[in-house]
């Protein structure tokens, strides 16, 4: 499907993305919260939930990446779902748009740098 951009509605508790599946959209939440999880020696680790306004899966926009954790609904949940081609598309058209996007990205590099640091012992 080309210059895909619809909105998707979830019930407490479904799957949006699955850890270890390739993704080729992100998410912006734009009602409801999700929860978020990952496997970690075999057992899943929950992280923080996101909430409205919150976004994820960006990284499968950049480069078609195999998903970092498992998503589900807490409750009901509407998300805006973007294609790769409609979100550059839009970019090309207002490259403001890419700020949310690059903004999260930094924020998911600096919780992975602190993680590292915790793992290694230095903080």
């Amino acid at each position: 499907m080309h210059n895909e951009k619809h909105w998707i509605h979830y019930s407490d508790g479904e799957v949006i993305v699955r850890e270890g599946e390739v993704g080729d959209r992100m998410f912006i939440i734009l009602s409801g919260k999700v929860r978020v999880s990952r496997m970690l020696n075999g057992r899943p680790v929950r992280l923080p939930e996101l909430k409205s306004g919150d976004l994820f899966g960006e990284l499968a926009i950049i480069n078609r990446e195999v998903r970092s954790a498992t998503v589900s609904a807490v409750g009901n949940v509407q998300l805006l779902s973007i294609d790769k081609e409609s979100f550059f598309q839009h970019v090309y058209e207002d490259p403001s748009l890419a700020y949310p996007v690059l903004h999260r990205m930094s924020e998911k590099i600096r919780e992975l740098n602190a993680e590292l640091s915790q793992l290694r012992g230095y903080s």
